[in-house]
């Protein structure tokens, strides 16, 4: 999609723009197609596959960036902190592999793998499998690493794969925005979706029986030497470049500005291919960027660019309660 179209959309979908209401007749064929779908697997009219495993899947129901990466990493500490021995699957999008599943390493090319699934790798510290049937990446690492239990990064729709604890993150800014399905509206599926989930996790301000999830990220990494870091509140004495590739960019320069700094916005879509000519400008200023971003851009970077490597906070309360639902669910 391209980043007018995507403006397009985003707008509508969270501006409240009356001409949503055009593409209304099409959200009603999409929800159609959705209660169908989830109709012909809990019927078994379309096969979904189990692994020996407990699965957690943590998704969303809409479009766009709600914070799934940072939060499947922490579930993946916890998870080893526990005794655990975690694996990751994720859709790999973007990836060119000629084959599927891919195993995926902290020095994997995200080109061939995807960006998420390699800022994933090098930050999980666990096996990571990526593919569009996420079942045989699942089995792939139950079978090469003895992984014990499944984490997927995204997935909440993909019903091919049957799971054990669903997690479903909610952007606490924006929400569902219009309320409306695809296209008209930013929804994958009803919101009424998110009572049949465990866990609701909120980016943002919770509602009542959410949980609060706190994302940290004080410190610039530099892309050409990841051993120089610097606090972001050096980046304040002079105006930089902030570059996002997100589902939700003004997220990313939000959390640069709570740290005062004067940042001049590049927004790409989601998944974006970097050129040189994208991430490189005519002056001296310093750039910014995500580090879903930076997996794309070492090899083009020079001493200028930097990444803010994001960690998610959430509360003691939520990992106890995660564990215990894993045993029940495991041991009865």
């Amino acid at each position: 999609m391209s980043h007018k179209v995507s403006q397009f959309f985003d707008s509508m979908w969270y501006g409240q723009r009356l001409v949503a209401l055009l593409f209304v007749p099409l959200s009603w064929l999409f929800g159609l197609v959705v209660k169908l779908r989830l109709l012909s697997y809990k019927k078994g009219w379309i096969k979904s596959t189990r692994v020996s495993v407990p699965v957690i899947v943590v998704g969303n129901i809409t479009v766009g960036g709600t914070g799934k990466t940072p939060v499947v990493i922490w579930i993946a500490e916890l998870l080893k902190s526990a005794g655990y021995s975690p694996g990751i699957i994720s859709r790999g999008y973007g990836g060119i592999a000629s084959s599927w599943p891919q195993q995926v390493r902290a020095d994997s090319d995200s080109r061939v793998v995807g960006d998420e699934a390699k800022v994933l790798a090098r930050r999980a510290d666990c096996p990571v499998a990526v593919g569009p049937n996420r079942a045989d990446s699942a089995q792939a690492l139950i079978d090469h690493h003895q992984c014990d239990i499944i984490i997927s990064d995204d997935g909440l729709q993909h019903y091919a794969l049957q799971r054990d604890i669903e997690i479903a993150l909610v952007d606490g800014e924006r929400r569902y925005g219009n309320g409306f399905l695809l296209p008209a509206g930013p929804l994958r599926e009803p919101v009424e979706r998110l009572k049949s989930v465990d866990f609701i996790i909120c980016n943002g301000l919770a509602n009542s029986g959410e949980y609060t999830l706190k994302v940290e990220g004080e410190e610039a990494v530099k892309l050409l030497d990841e051993t120089e870091r610097l606090n972001l509140e050096s980046f304040k004495s002079a105006p930089c470049h902030a570059i996002a590739g997100l589902g939700n960019p003004s997220r990313f320069f939000s959390h640069l500005k709570k740290y005062k700094l004067t940042v001049e916005p590049h927004i790409f879509p989601d998944h974006f291919k970097y050129t040189e000519k994208d991430i490189n400008f005519n002056d001296d200023k310093q750039v910014l960027m995500t580090e879903k971003d930076a997996v794309k851009c070492t090899y083009m970077a020079k001493d200028k660019h930097w990444y803010v490597p994001i960690k998610a906070q959430m509360t003691e309360k939520f990992g106890l309660t995660l564990l215990s639902l894993i045993k029940e669910k495991t041991y009865g």
